[in-house]
């Protein structure tokens, strides 16, 4: 038998003997499917349109399939990072027994194949009545013709299909990576240079947004939101120093809960910054997409009529594409995280912890990263939200209700503490001699 059909054989039965764990990193390539096939949909309905729907469907279609890619492949990225970090035993195994990185590389290519591919096909029916539902708020909006009919074809199928599974190569490209060299520090200076580099650029997309646009351009809000994306995407890889930072300002903590979450932060630092990134993705968007739009219906200089209602509806369905998206990450991550830590709990409860206090020491690490996230997204948001507010009202920040964020914050907060504290019950639901038994 060749290599490569024993890669793919053993590819399959740690798939079949791993189902829980693969679970996240299908349901996260399955929604991005969803999402990027159901925009990518309204090119093939495109193609039936006159040149005006032709071109503010193809419009939509592009501005979030294109930020669709990167979130998806970042989330792709950090969900089987985490999942690989957890299988080190197995891959310190393989080594031991004679697999190259090379080899090592193929299996975890090939798993996150095959997991796109199964993704794509579950997407395919979903997607279809996602892609008609659009095209049919698209109509209830006035933005399309009633008379045009929504389709779903090879346009859609294809972006789809090729997206999801580059995203899913680029991410178990990175993941076997880090599980095939020891060169930490090199990889934690290149994700350091890569986040600065993004959040600079974030920075200067607020920046171009007050020095050239003067508030009537259509393309100001696709630039202003860009910055929140950035700013946010930045902050999220940069969320290991972010991480020991916090632990640092921690540590004059008292007392046992206090100094377990300290440790904890310390010693799972990857971990808990898989977990505090789509916290910061979740509120910067959120917070950021949502004022802006604010602004604009507020403002006394708002766009032409035939556009802005065009660029409000899609601003709200991106609002709603990347929360959905960005809560399924977090309860994934979260989910993934804290149930490989049972080995940990059951040690923590032979040595005298009591079930309550490790799930309020659980509570703990999840009110840190969720009070961690929401200043950092509030601070990517600012990206977009200062600069379109100077050029839309000349004020630095604008006059409006604050029930929008702390509807964002309230949200954030909520899905990290309750996800976490849950997680923590069914992972220590177990006597503790068999949770430590278990490897």
């Amino acid at each position: 038998m060749t290599d490569g059909g024993a890669m793919f054989r053993l590819a399959v039965r740690s798939i079949r003997y791993r189902a829980g764990s693969f679970v996240a990193s299908l349901l996260t390539l399955t929604l991005g499917a969803i999402i990027l096939m159901t925009f990518a949909a309204l090119l093939d309905t495109s193609a039936d349109a006159d040149a005006q729907t032709a071109e503010t469907l193809t419009i939509m279609a592009s501005v979030v399939g294109g930020w669709g890619l990167v979130i998806v492949t970042f989330a792709a990225a950090s969900t089987l990072t985490l999942q690989v970090r957890q299988r080190s035993t197995e891959m310190a195994l393989l080594r031991t027994v004679g697999a190259t990185p090379a080899q090592i590389r193929r299996l975890v290519l090939i798993e996150s194949v095959t997991l796109a591919l199964i993704a794509v096909l579950i997407a395919l029916v979903p997607s279809r009545l996602t892609s008609h539902v659009l095209v049919d708020l698209l109509k209830d909006a006035r933005q399309v013709p009633a008379e045009l009919p929504a389709a779903f074809g090879p346009i859609a199928i294809g972006i789809g299909l090729g997206v999801t599974l580059a995203s899913a190569v680029l991410a178990a490209l990175l993941a076997a990576r880090r599980a095939t060299t020891a060169r930490q520090r090199g990889r934690s200076r290149a994700r350091l240079i890569a986040g600065a580099a993004v959040l600079v650029a974030g920075i200067s997309s607020g920046t171009v947004v007050m020095v050239v646009f003067d508030g009537t351009e259509p393309a100001i809000m696709a630039f202003s939101g860009q910055g929140a994306i950035l700013c946010a995407i930045g902050l999220a890889l940069l969320s290991p120093p972010i991480i020991t930072a916090i632990a640092t300002l921690l540590s004059p903590l008292r007392g046992v809960r206090g100094y377990l979450t300290v440790l904890n932060l310390r010693g799972h630092t990857h971990q808990m910054a898989t977990a505090l990134a789509p916290i910061i993705l979740f509120t910067g968007l959120a917070t950021g997409t949502l004022y802006m739009q604010r602004i604009e219906n507020e403002s006394g200089t708002r766009m032409p009529a035939h556009v802005a209602p065009t660029i409000e509806t899609l601003n709200y369905v991106v609002v709603g594409m990347v929360t959905l998206f960005a809560a399924v990450m977090l309860i994934n991550t979260v989910v993934a995280a804290t149930l490989y830590r049972r080995r940990e709990f059951g040690q923590f409860r032979l040595a005298g912890s009591t079930r309550p206090q490790v799930l309020g020491m659980v509570g703990a690490e999840a009110s840190v990263l969720a009070g961690t996230g929401v200043l950092f997204g509030t601070l990517a948001a600012t990206a977009t939200v200062i600069p379109y507010s100077v050029v839309k009202t000349n004020s630095v920040l604008p006059d409006t209700t604050i029930t929008i964020y702390l509807a964002v914050v309230l949200t954030a907060a909520a899905l990290t503490l309750v996800t976490s504290v849950v997680s923590a019950r069914r992972a220590t639901n177990r006597p503790a001699i068999e949770t430590v038994r278990v490897d």
